[in-house]
């Protein structure tokens, strides 16, 4: 799997518990979601991902 559909799969999975969070527990947790979309957004525009950078990172330990 490449690095941009583990992207896609880590947030969508966070998106995912965080409204499970939401209505199970506290409505607070849409915060959460509303990060997570926030700042694929802002990737979408800068191709900056912190995301990225540590699934880049933890590429090269496991290859090494």
């Amino acid at each position: 799997m490449n690095i941009d559909n583990q992207i896609r799969a880590f947030a969508g999975s966070f998106i995912l518990i965080s409204l499970v969070l939401a209505h199970y527990h506290s409505e607070y947790w849409l915060w959460f979601t509303a990060f997570v979309g926030a700042n694929l957004l802002q990737s979408a525009f800068t191709t900056f991902c912190p995301l990225e950078i540590i699934l880049r990172k933890v590429e090269k330990k496991t290859v090494s």
